[in-house]
């Protein structure tokens, strides 16, 4: 087995449902399987995976996680992977049928860690190609990513203790970085993520960014690198911007909200206030921790 694809899902059945149909229509594809981690369901999610185990021809692999933790979900899959790649998208993506075979060209050597360019589009009609703006340079993107399965097991996978939402990629990426492996961005294996417009609500966003921000502490404590803290935002320059974003919340917040408003004027409030959400929230929870 070349790759086993980790999808991590939770009450997500319709999204499961198209992304195992893109994989299903790969070409020049190397061997492999699919693992569904299932972390703690309740919609059809087992019936789409069973649909899916006798309609495709790659293996399908059903696990459960009932624990609410991401990291702890795809360490399931990573502990029953078979393939000597392991690639991991999310479930609201579609993937072109040439993304396995990229990442999978991609590793021309046995330290890589290879990311793709995720083209957020708001429906599945939507399929263009990827532009600058795509790139990133972040170490490790889980939804859009791939990684030989040795040096996951070698470095213990995600750090379980990420609990919350936000950074637990990014630090299994430092670790493997730390640990020899190198990242490279391959335009080919590009994914697309399906993000239609007004799905996800402000308060949802608002609890993600909480969220992140607690979850950058934890990142920060356990390595309190430069690097780290720059790409948290956990630095002094960052901590003085709080006093002012706390101040500003409340007019963010109130023109995010006011349908009255021109949409781009709301959604750049919204964008603030979710930034100032998280700085505020950073600076508050570092302080405590001191």
């Amino acid at each position: 087995m070349r790759m086993s694809v980790i999808i991590a899902t939770k009450d997500r059945a319709e999204y499961l449902d198209r992304a195992l149909e893109s994989l299903g229509k790969q070409i020049g594809a190397p061997s492999f399987e699919v693992i569904v981690v299932d972390n703690g369901s309740t919609d059809a999610t087992t019936q789409v995976v069973e649909r899916a185990r006798t309609q495709q021809a790659f293996e399908v692999v059903y696990v459960f996680e009932e624990r609410p933790n991401r990291g702890a979900a795809r360490n399931r899959g990573i502990n029953v992977a078979k393939g000597h790649l392991v690639a991991f998208c999310d479930d609201d993506v579609y993937a072109p049928p040439g993304w396995l075979a990229a990442h999978d060209a991609a590793h021309e050597t046995s330290n890589l860690i290879v990311n793709g360019p995720i083209v957020n589009v708001p429906s599945y009609h939507e399929r263009p190609k990827p532009v600058l703006s795509n790139y990133s340079r972040a170490a490790l993107c889980t939804c859009n990513v791939s990684i030989p399965r040795t040096a996951l097991r070698a470095t213990q996978g995600f750090d379980e203790q990420f609990h919350l939402y936000g950074w637990e990629d990014t630090e299994l990426g430092v670790r493997l970085s730390r640990a020899g492996l190198r990242s490279k961005f391959a335009w080919g294996a590009y994914i697309w993520h399906i993000k239609p417009p007004g799905e996800a609500s402000l308060e949802s966003e608002m609890r993600k960014a909480l969220e992140k921000a607690r979850m950058a502490v934890r990142f920060v404590q356990k390595d309190s690198s430069l690097r780290v803290r720059s790409a948290t935002g956990a630095h002094p320059a960052n901590m003085l911007r709080a006093r002012v974003l706390e101040r500003m919340l409340p007019l963010y917040a109130g023109i995010a909200t006011d349908e009255r408003k021109p949409a781009p004027l709301r959604a750049l409030a919204r964008s603030q206030l979710l930034d100032g959400i998280y700085t505020v929230e950073l600076a508050r929870a570092l302080k405590s921790k001191a």
